[in-house]
């Protein structure tokens, strides 16, 4: 159990690492797609239905690049598709949520002052979750409202507050941030999945065959693309929220997630109205300041979450008392509460420290069996925790962890 333990956070590494490197390729190929095309001038000379053209300089080299709206003449040789760096970023998500969320669901999903959830519940209901989001925004922009695009964006807007709220009433407020993330990074990925690249092929078939490519298809795949554009920066933002507990951990996390889906749009506005050689709207920088601000008064509401005596008054599961039954139980907890829960408590009593690290609440046989794999791994195999080992930690309390967490296989079976 301990080397699967050790196994499983570089498993999980090497999905966050190739996670990050594909989001990094999709948004990075996204954000310049968007500004190339709002900038394309129109020239004198351009081939038959070229909508513009630009020239562009990078490492040594000079690029001349032209659009057509619907489709050349005839179809090139050579043509470069542009959606693995979309389907990576999915997939590697979905596996990090997998590995994280899923497995560890005792502690990062499920919050027992919320919802008392076996772990296939809350995975149920993580997986179900997600497609839901899909399926009624698809609904929306297929319907007469997709020729309204701000109305529909303003639905979408709400759609996304309203499942803020929903996984808060269910899920911890870490997986809240994360669930609606992934659940918007969803729509993003179907929509190139299942909109923008079918689209294309159409085109590219026409071309193919001879026909004549119809323009609708075209401006079904920009739409998309346009929704896309604006939902990328509040969705990293989402991504990044778990390593912050001010962000994810507050009551009102829902509101703030709300609120920075507006700064994606003030952010993004402000670019693509300066790619496009429109100016620059200095005012979107005011609002997206204003907004921040909110968001950081916002943060410091109450944090929904077991008060202490109701983590010591919660009725243990199964495992969770076996493990305290386990042998070196008594060791390893007084090595946590001694050396860990100054920090990691409901109020913190460490100088400086104002909510418990990431939210992990280390003070009761509930929060310590909860986050077992955890401790194991930060302050059993190596020297994470405490950092800087701020509270003195002796290897003996390390060793101790180790042995309480290696005897838990037997502990368990005997169970």
């Amino acid at each position: 159990m301990s080397d699967f333990a050790v196994i499983w956070d570089w498993l999980a590494f090497a999905i966050r690492w190739t996670h990050v490197v594909t989001a990094i390729a999709w948004i990075g190929s996204s954000f310049y797609f968007v500004a190339l095309d709002l900038g394309l001038q129109k020239a004198p000379g351009l081939p038959k239905g070229a909508h513009g053209e630009e020239w562009q300089v990078h490492g040594g080299g000079f690029y001349h690049i032209q659009k057509y709206l619907v489709a050349p003449e005839r179809m090139p040789e050579h043509l470069t598709w542009f959606k693995w760096e979309s389907y990576m970023t999915w997939i590697s998500g979905a596996a990090l949520l997998m590995v994280t969320y899923w497995v560890g669901s005792e502690l990062f999903l499920i919050d027992p002052a919320k919802m008392e959830l076996a772990p296939w519940q809350a995975i149920l209901i993580s997986a179900a979750s997600l497609s839901i989001g899909w399926l009624i925004y698809d609904f929306l922009c297929k319907s007469k409202l997709g020729e309204t695009p701000t109305l529909l964006m303003l639905l979408l807007f709400a759609m996304l507050i309203a499942m803020g709220w929903g996984y808060n009433q269910i899920f911890t407020g870490r997986a809240t941030m994360l669930h609606l993330g992934a659940f918007t990074a969803t729509i993003m990925t179907a929509n190139v999945f299942f909109i923008i690249m079918p689209n294309q092929r159409i085109v590219v078939a026409d071309l193919k065959a001879g026909r004549p490519a119809d323009p609708k298809y075209g401006k079904i795949a920009k739409l998309r693309s346009t929704h896309n554009n604006y939902l990328t920066l509040p969705v990293v933002f989402l991504m990044l929220s778990n390593h912050y507990p001010l962000a994810f951990a507050s009551e009102l996390n829902w509101v703030i997630a709300g609120l920075i889906f507006l700064m994606g749009v003030t952010i993004r506005h402000f670019f693509n109205t300066m790619h496009a050689r429109k100016g620059k709207l200095w005012w979107c920088w005011a609002i997206t300041a204003i907004l921040f601000i909110m968001v950081m008064w916002i943060s410091t509401a109450p944090m929904f979450r077991q008060t202490l005596e109701e983590s010591e008054a919660r009725v243990l599961t199964p495992t969770q008392q076996a493990m305290i039954d386990a042998p070196g139980w008594d060791e390893a907890q007084n090595a946590v509460m001694g050396r860990c829960s100054m920090c990691h408590s409901r109020e913190p009593t460490y100088e400086g420290i104002h909510t418990a690290p990431k939210g992990v609440l280390l003070e009761t046989p509930d929060d310590i069996t909860r986050a077992a794999r955890e401790i194991f791994i930060q302050a059993g195999v190596t020297n994470a925790m405490p950092p800087a080992n701020v509270s003195f930690m002796e290897p003996a309390e390390r060793q101790a962890i180790m042995d309480w967490y290696r005897g838990l296989p037997k502990a368990l079976a005997a169970n």
